[in-house]
C-alpha cells in the first residue's frame, strides 16, 4: 500500500462531506465500543493490562534474544524463520518461496504486514494469483483491490446495499440482501480457492519464543483453511510480535477480543507448530515465518518504544473521536487513527506524514482504553515537538506559537495582549457583534467568520460572572 499520509486534510475533508459514510462510521460507537465496555467488565481490566503492559516490556528489552530463541524452536520443528529489515525485502522473500514451490495460486488471511508489504502486487507482477479469504479483505479485494479502512473491521466504511451491489456485479447472481445469504455467496465462491491453491499466507498475532508456535487469532475460520490445505503455509508478521511463553500469550488474549471486537474470546484460536509430521493427515508439507523489520527496530531504547507494545485491536481508533468522523482512508497508510498517527511517521519518515501527529484532539481516550497502556497522545505530543524542531510545520505556525510562548512566560506582558486583541475584536466586529475580517492567517476572510469574543479580559469576565450570580 502506498503511502499518501501527506493528502491527509484533503481527503478527511471529502470523508467529512461523505453522508453516507458518516452513517456507516456510526457503527463504531452502536457495536464496537458499546461491545467492548460491556466484555471488559468480565475482568479485572487495569490488573491485566497491567500484567499485559510488563510481559510485552519484558519481551521487548530482550528482543533479540527471544527472537533466537524463538528462531532455534521453530526450527527443531521444521519450521524455516526467515528475517526482513524492508518491506521489500519481506515481499521478495514470499515470491521467492512461491518460486521455489511452483505456486500458481496464493490464498490469504488478513494481514496488515503484507499490506505494509504491497504483497498482493507483487506476486501478481510475477504471475502468482493471490486471493483474500477474510470476508471484509475479499470484499474490497474484487473493489478494484480497495485498500482497509480498519486494521480489524477493513469494510467497516461500506453498508450492506454497497456490498449488495458489488456481489451482483461482480458475481453476475441476482442481488441478495440478507446478511446469512450474502456470506454463503461469498463462501461459495471461496471454497474452489481454497481446495485449489498451493500456498498459504497468513499473518501471526504473536509467536512464542517458548514453542517455535505462531498464534493466529480470526473469527471466520478462513486461517484454518489457509494454513490446512495448501502445501506451503507463510506466515508473516513483525519482529516486535514475539512473547516469551505461552502463558504470556494466555494473558494477551484475555484483552485483544475483548478491545478489538467486544467478544470475551474469539471463534479461533490457532496455534501452529511446524509443518505435517509423517504420520499426521493435514498441515502444510512446508511452513515459512517471515519476521518483518520493516522500521521497527528503529523504535527500540527510544522514546518511541511503548509503541511497539501494540497488539493490533483496533480499540484506539474505535474510541477516537477524529477517526470516527472520516474513517481510516484519509490517513493515506496501513495504520489509521491514533496508532497509525504515530506508527505511520515511525515506520515511513515523519516528513512524509506531516499532518497525522495533528490528526487528534489530544483527548486521552485512546490511552484509557489501551490494553497495552500505550501513551498515545503522549507520543503524538513527541512527534509534534520533533516536527517543530525540524522545521516540518509552516513558518507561520511555527511564528504564532513563538510568539504565544514569548507572551506566556510574561505575564504582565499577556495580560496587555489580551485586553488589545479584546479591544481590537471588538472595534473589527462593529453592530453585528461578529468578526468581518481578519488580516492573519489565509482561512480568513470577509465569508469565513465566527461569533466575535466578549471583549474584556478574562480577569474582567470573570469578575462579571461573579457579580451577575451574587446579584442573584
Amino acid at each position: 500500500m502506498q503511502v499518501q499520509s501527506m493528502n491527509f486534510k484533503a481527503r478527511a475533508g471529502e470523508k467529512l462531506a461523505d453522508q453516507r459514510l458518516q452513517n456507516n462510521l456510526k457503527k463504531l460507537s452502536t457495536k464496537f465500543v458499546s461491545a467492548r465496555a460491556t466484555a471488559i467488565r468480565e475482568i479485572d481490566f487495569e490488573a491485566t493490562r497491567a500484567a499485559l503492559k510488563e510481559r510485552r516490556n519484558r519481551a521487548l528489552e530482550n528482543l533479540d534474544v527471544w527472537l533466537e530463541q524463538f528462531e532455534a524452536q521453530a526450527a527443531q520443528r521444521g519450521t524455516t524463520v526467515l528475517y526482513a529489515e524492508t518491506t521489500a525485502d519481506a515481499a521478495r522473500l514470499v515470491a521467492e518461496i512461491a518460486q521455489r514451490h511452483g505456486v500458481r495460486k496464493v490464498i490469504k488471511s488478513k494481514s496488515m504486514v503484507t499490506e505494509e508489504m504491497r504483497l498482493n502486487q507483487v506476486l501478481a507482477e510475477m504471475g502468482v494469483q493471490s486471493v483474500e479469504t477474510d470476508l471484509g479483505e475479499y470484499i474490497l479485494q474484487i473493489n478494484d483491490n480497495e485498500p482497509p479502512s480498519h486494521i480489524i473491521a477493513p469494510v467497516v466504511h461500506k453498508d450492506k446495499d454497497e456490498i449488495a451491489d458489488l456481489f451482483a456485479r461482480v458475481h453476475r447472481k441476482p442481488r441478495l440482501t440478507d446478511i446469512s445469504e450474502m456470506t454463503r455467496e461469498a463462501r461459495d465462491t471461496l471454497r474452489p480457492e481454497f481446495l485449489s491453491a498451493d500456498m498459504g499466507v497468513t499473518g501471526g498475532n504473536f509467536v512464542i519464543a517458548e514453542t517455535g508456535s505462531v498464534a493466529i487469532v480470526t473469527n471466520e475460520g478462513n486461517e484454518g483453511m489457509c494454513t490446512v490445505m495448501p502445501r506451503v503455509h507463510v506466515a508473516v508478521t513483525g519482529i516486535e510480535k514475539v512473547l516469551p511463553t505461552l502463558e504470556d500469550l494466555a494473558t494477551v488474549i484475555r484483552l485483544l477480543p475483548r478491545s478489538a471486537t467486544g467478544q470475551s474470546i474469539s471463534n479461533y484460536l490457532s496455534l501452529l507448530t511446524g509443518p505435517r509430521a509423517p504420520d499426521e493427515r493435514d498441515g502444510p508439507e512446508h511452513m515459512y515465518i517471515v519476521l518483518v523489520d520493516g522500521g521497527r527496530s528503529g523504535l527500540l531504547g527510544g522514546e518511541f518504544q511503548e509503541m511497539l507494545r501494540c497488539i493490533r485491536c483496533g480499540a484506539c481508533m474505535n474510541h477516537c473521536p477524529v477517526y470516527q468522523k472520516i474513517g481510516g482512508h484519509a490517513y493515506g497508510w496501513v495504520y489509521p487513527g491514533p496508532m497509525g498517527s504515530v506508527l505511520t511517521p515511525s515506520y515511513t519518515g515523519i516528513e512524509n506524514a506531516l499532518d497525522l501527529p495533528q490528526a487528534a484532539t489530544l483527548c486521552g481516550e485512546c490511552n484509557r482504553v489501551c490494553p497495552a497502556s500505550i501513551p498515545l497522545s503522549d507520543l503524538l505530543r513527541k512527534l509534534r515537538e520533533k516536527q517543530m524542531e525540524r522545521g516540518l510545520r509552516p513558518w507561520q505556525e511555527r511564528l504564532g506559537l513563538k510568539l504565544w510562548a514569548y507572551m506566556a512566560l510574561r505575564p504582565s506582558l499577556y495580560a496587555l495582549a489580551t485586553r488589545l486583541a479584546a479591544w481590537t475584536l471588538k472595534r473589527m466586529g462593529g453592530d453585528q457583534g461578529r468578526i468581518a475580517r481578519m488580516p492573519l492567517g489565509k482561512g480568513w476572510s470577509a465569508t469565513r467568520d465566527m461569533p466575535a469574543p466578549k471583549g474584556g479580559t478574562f480577569r474582567e469576565q470573570y469578575r462579571e460572572y461573579r457579580r451577575s450570580n451574587q446579584e442573584r
